[in-house]
């Protein structure tokens, strides 16, 4: 259903709902967003979220493949 723009800035907050979902019953306790960044920025990603309201959402995740991860100073896999 898309998210108001003035939330956007604070979907990545801890604990934090948008107005639409804080008013509806759809279940949730707003940690989703900030785990999935955290686990993204972790491998050394980068998440993103493009809204429009009555429209949809949209979630980008990046992760670097194993030769950007090493290029950056990351540790290569275990074969």
């Amino acid at each position: 259903s898309g998210i108001p723009a003035g939330d956007l800035p604070y979907l990545f907050q801890p604990f934090y709902r948008a107005a639409e979902h804080r008013k509806s019953q759809v279940p949730g306790t707003g940690l989703g967003l900030l785990i999935s960044k955290s686990l993204v920025e972790a491998h050394g990603g980068e998440i993103r979220v493009d809204s429009i309201e009555g429209r949809g959402t949209t979630v980008e995740v990046w992760l670097p493949s194993q030769a950007e991860s090493s290029a950056r100073g990351g540790a290569p896999k275990a074969a």
